[in-house]
């Protein structure tokens, strides 16, 4: 369960990011007011003096060859170059060489594929540096998403560089690639609620495929495409680009990535804003039936808000409960009787379960939701197919972007923990506990990694970051993804003094992209005059 641009652009930036189960994430001279620095542990894998000014085998001093940007390619979704921001400024774009493996800098390369928009000065006492955007997945191409949100950002444009990127194994920058467009359609379209021995041997068989191809084709890359590589990725990044910090914007599984940053470099962090926030504390299991309740209590929300409208809203039922009910005869009869969908391909129970998550990302698609629910109640699965499509990065002319591939790479990379068909059946009861809906989806989801080629790094990231200056954390009360309370244990995980937990009492994935005044405001304070909210501050 990720989105792809089409549907960030229905349901604004927010619905970019999503870290799920896989079953479905003063100015100083140099420009920079964050602080002096503070005591902290030196950047890890500096081997001495002058690896640590000149980056990890010497590509720290490497320059930037900034271009217009081209077509996003295939693995970034397609679609056309991205056009020039309302005062005319033009995206770049840039490759920047990074190790393979950190631990033998001076070993084979890789190339990152950046983005940015320049700031609106150049006046080194009004520019601060650049801003650096994760907007999550894992898997979300930067290079493709920041354009399409430019705007969103464009306040901010006035001190900083608009920067993203795609993190390694995402897009251009060496992306996985598993298996082929055609197999991918029958992947998605399989079985993802396996109920006999035989739908749970195709289910094993299917993940099985999926790994082997994975590894045949970018065995090469696996072992290095993991978070922390990523964070090594952009201290490499901030040298590159010329910052003394690094200021950062990261959004869903962009949190982690940042706290994960924060803790291998304390000393390098500028003002960072972490958005829509990952729990850094549950392991795998633990995350995913918090997101079980998360997307429950989405529903929730919807089919009360569908309900208060009466007989405006298009789905039967008196009352919230009955209006969720109906959804769930529905997925009972898809599962029996898949309807027709989009030309040739069919909306199964794991399809139209896909795309009601993907309508659930912000408010701005709950209309999309009540339509989609009610034609494919009446046999036609065309919307809900569209929308599943938009979540696994499937273009309109049968393509997928590598958006899915990444997201199984990066998270199998990451965690320890695998699963056996047995112990997802012993936990199945208390995802569907959590949600009637989506927890028997997301209970199957457990066994993503299960046989993956490469071991996962641990069961928990530590994002410790002590002597870190203040970093600010937003939750979502209402956020089907990464539920509020990840907000405050990521703010106490930070340290005393780093995290600056803040609260947005609204509904949808992501605060800053709401268009939430309150929240715009105290994000611009913070970014662009290093005004930190206050502790508990609360948005409405």
């Amino acid at each position: 369960m990720r989105t792809s641009p089409a549907l960030r652009a229905a349901a604004l930036a927010a619905t970019a990011t999503v870290l799920l189960p896989l079953a479905l994430t003063a100015c100083s001279k140099n420009g920079d007011d964050s602080g002096p620095d503070v005591p902290g542990s030196s950047p890890p894998l500096a081997a001495n003096a002058a690896e640590a000014t000149s980056g990890p085998g010497g590509l720290g001093s490497q320059k930037l060859m900034w271009k217009p940007c081209p077509a996003p390619s295939a693995a970034q979704g397609g679609g056309e170059a991205p056009a020039p921001l309302p005062d005319g400024t033009r995206w770049e774009c840039a490759s920047m060489k990074a190790p393979l493996d950190y631990a033998r800098p001076d070993g084979g390369t890789i190339d990152l594929a950046l983005i940015r928009a320049r700031s609106k000065t150049q006046d080194p006492a009004r520019r601060i540096g650049s801003l650096v955007f994760n907007f999550g997945g894992p898997g979300a191409s930067g290079v493709a998403t920041l354009p399409a949100f430019g705007t969103t950002y464009e306040k901010l444009r006035a001190r900083y560089d608009l920067v993203s990127f795609d993190p390694r194994g995402v897009g251009r920058s060496a992306g996985v690639f598993c298996e082929s467009d055609r197999q991918l359609d029958a992947r998605y379209a399989t079985d993802g609620t396996p109920d006999t021995r035989a739908d749970v041997d195709a289910f094993i068989k299917d993940a099985k495929t999926f790994a082997a191809a994975c590894h045949k084709n970018s065995g090469r890359e696996l072992p290095y495409v993991g978070t922390t590589d990523a964070a090594r990725d952009m201290d490499l990044m901030r040298q590159v680009l010329g910052d003394k910090k690094l200021h950062y914007f990261g959004i869903s599984y962009g949190t982690e990535l940042g706290g994960v940053y924060a803790h291998l470099f304390p000393k390098n962090v500028g003002r960072a804003v972490l958005d829509g926030v990952v729990d850094p504390t549950l392991d795998a299991e633990r995350a995913s039936l918090g997101q079980a309740k998360g997307f429950q209590l989405a529903l929730d929300n919807f089919t009360k808000d569908c309900a208060a409208r009466g007989d405006a809203c298009k789905l039967p039922g008196s009352n919230a409960k009955e209006i969720e009910r109906g959804i769930g005869d529905l997925l009972d009869r898809l599962e029996k009787k898949p309807v027709p969908g989009l030309g040739s391909r069919q909306l199964t129970q794991t399809l139209a379960t896909t795309g009601i998550a993907a309508s659930l990302y912000s408010k701005a698609t709950w209309p999309l939701l009540e339509q989609g629910v009610d034609e494919a109640d009446g046999g036609n699965g065309g919307l809900l197919l569209a929308l599943a499509d938009s979540l696994n990065g499937r273009s309109q002319d049968g393509r997928y972007d590598n958006s899915m591939s990444a997201n199984t790479a990066i998270s199998c990379a990451d965690s320890k923990q695998r699963f056996t068909a047995d112990q997802v059946k012993s936990r199945l009861p208390s995802f569907r506990a959590a949600s009637p809906i989506f927890g028997n989806y997301l209970g199957w989801g457990l066994m993503s990694c299960t046989g993956w080629p490469v071991a996962g790094a641990w069961k928990t990231p530590d994002v410790s970051a002590p002597g870190a200056p203040p970093i600010l954390v937003i939750g979502t009360t209402g956020d089907p993804a990464t539920p509020y309370q990840g907000s405050r244990a990521m703010a106490n995980a930070l340290g005393k003094g780093v995290g600056v937990q803040m609260t947005y009492e609204g509904q949808g994935h992501g605060a800053y992209n709401s268009n939430n005044a309150c929240v715009q405001k105290a994000v611009g304070d913070y970014l662009m005059n290093g005004k930190v909210p206050a502790a508990g501050t609360v948005c409405k």
